[in-house]
């Protein structure tokens, strides 16, 4: 059974940084896209950045482009989020996501992370 624990979330300063983390287990790690979504109260589910297997960076924005990036390691057993500039409107719960490369939705998702961004 396929299980992804997010960590990291917390309260930051608008302004400073935060490192999300997604540890994957239970599945072969192959051609997986691995995802990171976030959603605020009152808002619909958002799509932050994903990574494929062969390492493609997609970003659901030009402005979460330029502040956050997604990395991968040990496999793809881990995806990380590098929060950079944040601002309030980051204030969101976080979920990390897997799916096959060649699948249209994402099959596996974590129990997300709070990230408070007070201004």
């Amino acid at each position: 059974q396929v299980r992804l624990v997010e960590s990291g979330g917390g309260l930051v300063q608008a302004g400073g940084s935060l490192r999300l983390s997604c540890a994957a287990s239970g599945r072969t790690f192959s051609d997986l896209t691995m995802a990171w979504f976030r959603q605020a109260p009152g808002k619909e589910r958002e799509f932050v950045a994903q990574i494929t297997w062969s390492g493609f960076r997609t970003y659901g924005s030009a402005s979460l482009k330029g502040r956050f990036t997604i990395s991968s390691e040990n496999g793809r057993n881990t995806v990380n989020l590098q929060m950079n500039s944040v601002e309030p409107e980051d204030t969101a719960i976080y979920y990390c996501a897997d799916k096959y490369d060649w699948a249209s939705a994402y099959t596996s998702w974590g129990q997300g992370t709070q990230v408070t961004v007070s201004s």
